[in-house]
């Protein structure tokens, strides 16, 4: 259960900090990206896969370049059902899928070495 708490805590972080870091994302406050963080998982669990497998022809193509599109429709597909979390056009959301998957991995990665300390 603290794993839980502390990966949807990482992700709310790390929401905050790519709406910092990329113009066209905003978020509202720390309720908006905590709602946005479960929204995200929910949808990385149930939309996501779906749209992966319609799209894997175009994803091998591509060499799988075609997931950072995909990831960017995700995170505006979150930004439209989150009240106070705004993804502002399709370009923000690629970068902002981007930035997101780095500062995610990085704040994760700085939780998981504290708690091996």
């Amino acid at each position: 259960m603290l794993g839980f708490i502390i990966t949807w805590l990482v992700a709310a972080i790390s929401l905050l900090i790519t709406a910092y870091i990329v113009p066209g994302i905003y978020v509202a406050g720390f309720s908006s990206a905590a709602l946005a963080a479960i929204l995200m998982g929910l949808i990385n669990a149930i939309v996501k896969p779906i749209l992966v497998l319609l799209t894997l022809p175009l994803t091998i193509l591509t060499l799988g370049l075609f997931l950072l599109v995909i990831n960017g429709i995700t995170l505006a597909l979150v930004g439209y059902f989150t009240p106070g979390f705004d993804v502002n056009g399709f370009l923000p959301a690629i970068i902002g899928a981007i930035v997101l998957s780095l500062v995610s991995s990085a704040i994760g990665h700085l939780v998981k070495e504290g708690t091996n300390a």
